[in-house]
């Protein structure tokens, strides 16, 4: 974002008045649709072609400002689900809670939302096509209105930015170009209403947080330690898909470091066991080196999966659940593994294509445990191997006990067949299933939460 006259434009924003946007003109901002995806700029033009307003806004507007690269573009119009779609003939509507329209234009979908409507301006709880629980939370929210009560139903001030095609013109409604300044996440309205309406909202935070390395502002933080509950109301399959948003794209660590510090990780996972003083699971230590590994190979381009990530945060109940069993009972451990499952999926929607992966990493462990040549081969021939063998370092880095282990399969990848057979057999049979250290060797048991469950249907899961 560009300084130019930022004393006359940006101390105005945080009292901008209701009607009265703060307009950073072509020449003040740096975005230009050079920079925007082609799709996206397709779709602003269709719209407006079609007499319709076209804003692209959000994440987008908002990594723009400050010289980033978008990954997703959104966009904002005057036009109802229904125009949309005859505007783009490949469009397609989904979603209840509030409909919303992808746009398709090869590989890359544009996602169109009618203004929203009600804000701080007013909210008809008793509209016909707006839904709302007791507590508060949000069922269903298709009453649309204008671009300044869409902004101000949005979440974020940083994220109700809008540029228009019209005049390539950034419009703020809510402060949120001071906000940017400060690098400070602030919510539009109440925080406790705007939380109650979607406790989602409080991942969100916290992801962004860690992704942008913005603060909270006090307002925006505060109530979280008191509402963080709300989260146990939350439907499985859409916490798992948004802490596949928290820890699959670079910023995996600093996500977890914001969820221990707002103290949300223990409704997300609630059977394993954390320092109730820090909020700090006992297994942290293998959890950051998952996270750590899991940051890495994005920047380098590898390819990740939440199977790994859950063989970390489950390591501890999964080795609880095999603590009075015969490791070497066959079946034993995938009956272990899916007593683990149970649990999290109560809370968490673990789709199966990633358990199985999960389990699959754990069943392997004590067999790397190995001393027999012939049984080390058949092991590296297995399709887990690889996953396996990256879950044994993991446990290195946090055990020294492990650490010839996972030295010797390190070399024994590498080296010559008659160097094989010498390197396990002059290697000392290990435990079945290594002890897990923990930071604190007086752990105290689990404590075990009852789910609140909501009425009504949860989302499928694949």
């Amino acid at each position: 974002m560009r300084d130019t006259d930022s004393n006359r434009t940006h101390p105005a924003a945080a009292t901008a008045a209701a009607h009265d946007p703060i307009v950073l003109q072509r020449p003040e901002h740096d975005i230009s649709r050079k920079r925007i995806s082609s799709a996206a700029v397709r779709v602003l033009y269709g719209l407006r072609e079609a007499g319709y307003q076209a804003h692209l806004v959000g994440g987008a507007v908002r990594d723009l400002l400050l010289g980033g690269d978008p990954k997703d573009y959104d966009v904002a119009t005057d036009a109802h689900p229904e125009q949309i779609r005859k505007v783009f003939r490949t469009c397609r509507l989904i979603g209840r809670r509030f409909v919303i329209a992808h746009v398709r234009f090869g590989n890359e979908i544009i996602e169109v939302t009618t203004f929203r409507g009600g804000g701080e301006l007013g909210v008809d709880d008793d509209h016909p096509d707006r839904e709302v629980e007791a507590e508060g939370l949000i069922l269903r929210d298709n009453v649309f209105g204008t671009l300044e009560e869409d902004a101000r139903r949005r979440d974020f001030t940083v994220n109700a930015l809008y540029y228009s095609i019209d005049d390539f013109a950034v419009r703020d409604y809510v402060g949120g170009l001071a906000d940017l300044e400060k690098r400070q996440l602030r919510l539009i309205g109440d925080p406790e209403q705007r939380y109650r309406e979607d406790p989602v909202r409080m991942l969100r935070a916290a992801r962004l947080a860690a992704k942008l390395g913005f603060s909270l502002a006090p307002s925006t933080e505060e109530p979280i330690g008191r509402l963080a509950n709300l989260l146990d109301g939350i439907p499985p399959a859409r916490l798992f898909d948004d802490l596949q948003k928290l820890f699959l794209y670079g910023h995996a660590e600093k996500s977890y470091e914001q969820l221990l510090r707002l103290r949300l990780f223990e409704h997300l996972f609630p059977h394993v066991s954390i320092n109730s003083d820090s909020g700090e699971p006992y297994a942290g230590a293998l959890i950051r080196a998952a996270l750590r590994s899991t940051d890495a190979r994005v920047i380098e381009g590898k390819p990740i999966t939440p199977a790994f990530l859950f063989a970390a945060f489950l390591w501890e109940p999964f080795q609880m659940a095999c603590a009075d069993i015969d490791v070497h009972a066959e079946g034993a451990l995938a009956d272990a593994a899916e007593a683990v499952f149970r649990e999290t999926i109560e809370r968490i929607a673990l789709p199966k294509r990633f358990s199985i992966i999960t389990r699959e990493i754990w069943e392997l462990q004590p067999r790397l445990a190995t001393n027999s040549p012939s049984r080390a081969r058949r092991l590296m021939r297995h399709p887990r191997f690889r996953a396996a063998f990256d879950f044994l370092l993991l446990r290195a880095a946090v055990d020294p006990h492990l650490t010839e282990q996972a030295r010797r399969w390190e070399v024994a990848q590498h080296c010559h067949e008659n160097e094989f057979d010498a390197l396990f057999r002059a290697a000392p049979a290990g435990p079945a299933m290594a002890a897990m250290p923990t930071t604190d060797a007086a752990a105290p048991a689990r404590k075990r939460r009852r789910r609140r469950r909501r009425s009504g249907g949860e989302a499928p899961v694949e």
